[in-house]
């Protein structure tokens, strides 16, 4: 009875090409390294959680603003504990779709670029917005990661997704956003090696596929928004329904511990999330893990947990 928390270090700018909006200033455009960062750590601390945190590549070689102070600053949680991942080189919405070989290239210059900044080698792999196919695990294999933790099996999730999506293009606007393959929803929601296909299980590939998380049956999604918006009653309801599970694999953006106030008024109106107050959504999120760990869990890092089902 395990559970952990990992957080995707997606920055602003991602937000606002998934919107079809413009990108946002430069005040804003690196505001969860700035100040999201700090905040996931006192979370952490307050709670006594390891966090596995899923970073971009291009963040951390200053070729996207942020540079040397983020990889400094993710240096500095690794030596606390925390385990940083590889959420690949430059977190484009058509990974899954690119050429084997520059899928190949995402995944191993993503990873070569945390290595630099943290100084140790990710052995994980998240896939920019859950997007996954057999050439990316093909990828993965040959990179020889331990785990993945890609896969989204929730149908809710998707039909919102899609539903959104169709909206945009009705209203003329572009997103940098994809749905991915509709078989994926149906995907095994529990850790297991995957099989030759990568919505099946069965132990074709050398890694462990670790699914981000969904409520058992229902298949609800368990993950930053869909706490916040339940708030902490809601929150409270969707940890009890887990008990069961072996593995709470609890997924957060950088952007969930980030206010309006932040400067992030250009992203009020289209995500909900972020009208609620932090403070707020912080509460949800603390009830949730409150729950999680009235079961008894332990919280361990993804790579951890990967071992565990590993073995």
């Amino acid at each position: 009875m395990i559970a952990a928390l990992s957080v995707d270090l997606d920055e602003i700018p991602h937000y606002h090409a998934i919107h079809g909006l413009p990108p946002p200033s430069a005040q804003s455009a690196h505001l969860v390294y700035q100040r999201a960062l700090g905040r996931i750590e006192d979370f952490a601390r307050a709670h006594e959680l390891p966090v596995t945190f899923f970073a971009i590549g291009v963040d951390l070689t200053g070729q996207a603003g942020a540079g040397a102070g983020a990889g400094a600053a993710l240096r500095v949680l690794a030596l606390r504990g925390h385990a940083v991942e590889n959420h690949s080189l430059c977190h484009r919405y058509d990974f899954s779709r690119l050429p084997p070989a520059q899928i190949a290239a995402e995944v191993e210059d993503g990873a070569a670029a945390i290595a630099a900044a943290v100084g140790s080698r990710p052995t994980g792999f998240r896939a920019p917005g859950y997007l996954v196919s057999d050439a990316v695990f093909d990828a993965l294999d040959e990179a020889g990661v331990a785990f993945d933790s890609s896969v989204f099996p929730c149908p809710p999730y998707w039909a919102a997704k899609a539903a959104v999506l169709a909206a945009m293009r009705l209203r003329g606007r572009a997103s940098s956003s994809r749905c991915d393959d509709p078989r994926g929803i149906l995907a095994p929601p529990r850790p297991d090696p995957p099989g030759a296909r990568w919505f099946q299980r069965g132990g074709a590939r050398r890694f462990v596929e670790l699914p981000v998380q969904v409520t058992p049956r229902a298949r609800l999604p368990f993950i930053g928004t869909s706490l916040a918006m339940a708030g902490e009653r809601g929150a409270r309801w969707l940890a009890r329904s887990l008990r069961g599970e072996p593995l709470v694999n609890l997924e957060l953006h950088g952007i969930d511990f980030l206010d309006a106030s932040d400067g992030l008024e250009a992203l009020i109106p289209v995500q909900p999330d972020l009208r609620k107050p932090l403070g707020a959504r912080l509460d949800a999120l603390s009830a949730a893990v409150a729950e999680l760990g009235r079961q008894g869990r332990a919280w361990v890092r993804l790579d951890e947990a990967a071992a565990a089902h590993a073995s």
